[in-house]
């Protein structure tokens, strides 16, 4: 009965930014459940890679290369998707990233806030439009964001400009609940704090002493920094059957950490 409560089995899920990181572990997590998932990126090598990793371990996974802050892009790769998969009831909103731009606030520029716009809030914005008018027809959809610790809380590793989209994201999700939840919709925003991605794992290596980042963990309650599996498994619950009367929330991800912030 548990597992039935969390099969996929018949389900499509689209992931963007779905071949690296993140995106990846939690495309990952939902196709084990049994879903049909679409993964869309810029990265050919990165999607090519991943596809042969699924397909190893006989998982369903359509790929596509894409620029998933084009509208038009966004627009054909959805009408194919339709095309090819007849259905969608998961969508989650991975794309996202601060861009290199600078934390400073008095360094960030109009480019700089606007490409950050684009990237984390107007992607969400354009993608969700699109898949909506398909989960309202169902009477069912599962929509999860992927918003940020610093989107709630701010952050000294973030600038104004990542914090305040994020920001703009969790509100959206607050909002898009409201609005669609007599459809049979839920739409949810999981919250990360530091997770251990490669990435992460190279910035924190750059920026702070092996002293510094043990003074950090020591400050996190459960005395560790997240995996990409704590992210997945609690997309994964949040798409799941189980989750049916879970809509509007935030959840935090991140150990603890605001506790002893």
């Amino acid at each position: 009965m548990l597992q039935e409560e969390f099969s996929l089995s018949g389900q499509v899920a689209l992931i963007t930014a779905g071949a690296r990181g993140l995106g990846k572990g939690i495309a990952l997590e939902l196709a084990k459940c049994g879903a049909y998932v679409w993964i869309w990126d810029n990265d050919d090598q990165a999607l090519e890679s991943t596809r042969s990793e699924f397909e190893s371990q006989g998982l369903r996974i359509g790929i596509l290369k894409l620029d998933l802050v084009d509208p038009i892009s966004l627009q054909r790769a959805y009408e194919r998707l339709i095309s090819e998969s007849s259905n969608l009831h998961i969508l989650v909103n991975n794309a996202g990233g601060s861009l290199h731009t600078p934390f400073q606030f008095l360094k960030e520029s109009d480019e700089d806030w606007m490409r950050l716009i684009e990237l984390n809030l107007m992607t969400t914005v354009r993608l969700t439009r699109l898949v909506l008018p398909c989960m309202v027809s169902n009477k069912y959809g599962r929509i999860v964001n992927l918003g940020s610790k610093a989107g709630r809380y701010g952050s000294l590793f973030a600038g104004a400009n990542y914090v305040a989209v994020k920001g703009a994201v969790h509100s959206l999700t607050i909002q898009l609940a409201q609005e669609f939840g007599l459809h049979g919709i839920t739409v949810n925003t999981v919250c990360p704090g530091a997770i251990m991605t490669e990435r992460v794992k190279g910035l924190l290596a750059s920026r702070q002493s092996p002293e510094e980042r043990q003074r950090v963990i020591n400050e996190i309650p459960v005395r560790r920094h997240g995996e990409i599996d704590d992210v997945a498994r609690t997309v994964r619950f949040l798409v799941s059957k189980s989750a049916g009367f879970i809509t509007g929330s935030l959840i935090d991800v991140n150990g603890g950490q605001v506790m002893s912030t």
